[in-house]
């Protein structure tokens, strides 16, 4: 089974992501905000349907707990690679790049 290469590190950067009250590019989200995004989703995770939440949570703080260790204010510090290969498991771009 082979895998995918993670979505070009730039364009993941660059995708638009709601946060801090408004839309932004993913490499402008602050510690507090990726932190934040983390605790929204466990908020609402559950049973049923609700229960994938969990997976994109889970992303959300370990991408938080990333930027505490190499002492990130923002996701745009951190390696581009490193957050290319996370961007699926988050949500900024799509599995599969397309919802379609």
């Amino acid at each position: 089974m082979s895998t995918r290469p993670p979505p070009d590190s730039q364009r993941v950067l660059a995708e638009h992501v709601f946060a801090g009250g408004r839309s932004k590019p993913f490499a402008e989200l602050t510690a507090d905000e990726v932190k934040a995004r983390a605790a929204e989703l466990k908020a609402v995770t559950g049973w049923g349907p609700t229960a994938k939440v969990a997976s994109v949570a889970m992303a959300w703080s370990e991408l938080s707990r990333l930027m505490e260790q190499s002492n990130a204010s923002t996701v745009g510090e951190l390696d581009p690679d490193a957050v290319a290969q996370r961007a699926e498991k988050l949500w900024v771009v799509p599995p599969g790049g397309s919802l379609l």
